[in-house]
């Protein structure tokens, strides 16, 4: 196979999906319970999207920024309705996102005459694998000969859900001009904001004429049971970066900001040649709308409560986990041990599609349009997977099957 190995892929290869389902190539069925790391929130092949993209494919797939493209300036409208932010940046990923949003960062302190401006992170954080978001991000580099000099400077890092440490830092230092925060840190074993952190974010940059940029590229888009995480507090971020549901499978991010930080930029300071085209575009507007005339904000939020009320009361006292957190249909389970192996295994014995972050922590972000039913088969799985040796039960032969070449 010719492509670089920068991926452990797991043995598996899917060939079509429908709803919260997948395929591979002998037509074997599973559960997708992380569509696509957050991506595919409407399930897969939507009937409605996959129309959208029929119908803008045999009109106009691309022309360029220098003209004005109908439907970017129709979702930039609908994003900002959304979010209560002034105007947005469409571009083709989160990582992009997140380097105009720095920018945004870096051009506020310089204009305020900071020559070196600093831009607060989180241990644990995880923005992106470009040079900055990398720098921004925590140890996501590790290995790889990436984490060492020269790298880009400008970062001032701090623990996450620690407000003491962030009011500390502005009472000792002028020349911080931003703080860049998720505020579930996804990446990083889906660590979610202590009550009152996200305000007091909020606080501090107002005191301080910060810029509060929150990283929603997973959180984002109805994911937490809220369009957008921050609103769990009531506040409003001066800038929010959005990706992975945003397309539901179309590659597309933005950037969006609000009051000064929506007038920073100029004409060259960022620019996408792909970024914003109509396709893209299309899709995420249609995306959006789904999302809004379906009521799946809501649904979002009480499946994600139903999943989560489910998995403590299975696991209630298991001696292989330490904890389980969530918000919405995000939702961590971590345990006491590397749970590396049960990827393999979830998809070898129990046909079912999950992903593992920071070694411990099961990550689930099932769509928005599974059921119950769903949710329950899912964490039959996890039961079966995590019996406890000392049973003498061997589930894994009880349910091997064969694998695709």
């Amino acid at each position: 196979m010719h492509i670089m190995h920068t991926y452990n892929r797991l043995p598996v290869k899917f060939q079509k999906g429908k709803g919260d389902r997948l395929w591979d190539i002998n037509n074997v069925e599973y559960i997708d319970a992380i569509s696509g790391i957050g991506v595919t929130s409407l399930g897969h092949a939507h009937p409605v999207i996959a129309e959208e993209i029929s119908a803008q494919a045999s009109t106009l797939l691309h022309t360029s920024n220098f003209s004005v493209i109908d439907w970017q300036s129709k979702l930039g409208q609908k994003l900002c309705e959304l979010s209560a932010m002034d105007n947005a940046f469409i571009c083709n990923s989160g990582c992009e996102a997140n380097e105009v949003a720095l920018k945004i960062a870096r051009t506020h302190g310089i204009k305020r005459g900071i020559e070196k401006p600093m831009v607060i992170v989180m241990d644990n954080a995880f923005h992106g694998r470009t040079f900055a978001t990398n720098a921004a991000s925590y140890n996501a580099s590790i290995g790889t000969g990436f984490e060492f000099e020269p790298h880009i400077t400008g970062f001032i890092r701090v623990p996450f859900n620690d407000l003491l440490s962030i009011q500390q830092l502005a009472t000792e230092r002028s020349d911080i001009v931003a703080i860049f925060v998720e505020p579930i840190q996804g990446e990083g074993g889906i660590r979610i904001f202590d009550p009152g952190y996200l305000l007091g974010l909020r606080e501090v940059c107002n005191q301080q004429e910060w810029l509060l940029i929150l990283d929603e590229i997973q959180t984002g888009i109805g994911r937490t049971g809220k369009w957008f995480a921050y609103q769990h507090e009531y506040i409003i971020p001066d800038v929010v970066t959005l990706a992975k549901a945003l397309g539901n499978g179309i590659p597309i991010g933005a950037c969006l900001a609000k009051g000064i930080a929506a007038k920073l930029l100029s004409p060259g300071a960022y620019g996408s040649t792909f970024g914003g085209n109509p396709l893209a575009c299309r899709v995420a507007y249609t995306v959006l709308d789904i999302i809004q005339s379906g009521g799946l904000i809501h649904r979002s939020e009480s499946l994600g409560a139903y999943m989560l009320k489910a998995l403590k009361s299975t696991f209630s006292n298991h001696s292989q986990i330490k904890e389980i957190r969530g918000l919405g249909l995000m939702i961590g389970i971590e345990l006491n041990h590397s749970a590396k192996e049960l990827m393999v295994e979830a998809i070898r014995y129990e046909r079912l599609f999950l992903n593992v972050t920071r070694d411990k922590t099961i990550r689930l972000l099932p769509s928005f349009v599974s059921s119950e039913a769903t949710i329950d088969s899912i964490i039959k799985s996890l039961s079966r997977m995590m019996v406890a040796p000392s049973s003498g039960q061997n589930p894994q032969e009880l349910r091997e099957f064969s694998l695709p070449a």
